[in-house]
Order: C-alpha cells, then sequence, then structure tokens
C-alpha cells in the first residue's frame, strides 16, 4: 500500500490517509487480516504529526475498516460483500458527482457528451 498526502489540497491530511486505506481495501490491494503500518511509521513515512494518523487510524476503526490491537498493530477487518459494493458505489457516485458539476459549472459538455464518454471508458 503506497500513501500520498498533499498538505495543499485542502483536504485534511487524516481524511486523505482514510481515503487511500479505504480505497486499498475496495480494490483488493489489502485484505482481510493484512497488518497496517505502525502509526510512528506511517506518520515518519508521511511526514505528518502523530497525531494526524492517530485520528486517520481512529476514523478508520470507527467506521469498521480496520481493527486496532493493543501490542500488536492495526489490521483490516473481515468485510462483507455487500458492504463492499456499497463503498464502491458511494465512491463512484462521490466521483460522478464531482464530473457533472464540472458540467454544470459551464465547461461546455452536455448530458449527452459525458453518457457518450461514460459508455466509452464503460468499454475499454
Amino acid at each position: 500500500m503506497h500513501i500520498l498526502v498533499s498538505q495543499s489540497s485542502g483536504v485534511p491530511l487524516y481524511e486523505q490517509i482514510v481515503e487511500q486505506v479505504i480505497r486499498a481495501i475496495l480494490a483488493g490491494e489489502l485484505a482481510a487480516g493484512d497488518a497496517l503500518p505502525s502509526l510512528r511509521a506511517l506518520a515518519a513515512d508521511l511526514r505528518v504529526s502523530l497525531i494526524t494518523t492517530t485520528r486517520a487510524y481512529a476514523e478508520l476503526t470507527a467506521a469498521g475498516w480496520i481493527v486496532s490491537v493493543p501490542g500488536r498493530g492495526a489490521f483490516v477487518c473481515e468485510l462483507d460483500p455487500a458492504r463492499i459494493r456499497a463503498g464502491a458505489l458511494e465512491r463512484v457516485r462521490a466521483d460522478l458527482t464531482r464530473a457533472v458539476s464540472l458540467v454544470r459549472d459551464g465547461e461546455h459538455v452536455t448530458l449527452t457528451d459525458l453518457h457518450h464518454m461514460l459508455e466509452e471508458e464503460w468499454r475499454r
């Protein structure tokens, strides 16, 4: 798993970490039982504070994506297929919402254009 954070993205660093870990789980890059980097190792690797990584792991734990075992570390939880599908659909909807917002904000792209682009991407 490779995580990149941007200080200038406008999205809080802990949210960037959370999003990327969830994407890695949904993409199958991280499987149930896989260990995540320690809080300190991740903080050092990303050059962020320990508070940032602690908050990210706390969010992931609260949402049921990972489990923290005292003295052992953090591990990916077993997820049921319905939850994985729901997470994937939620992320696709978020990406589609951003695309539609671009179109509505005067990018001179019609709904028909957007539909054709989606069909083209689907066929690839």
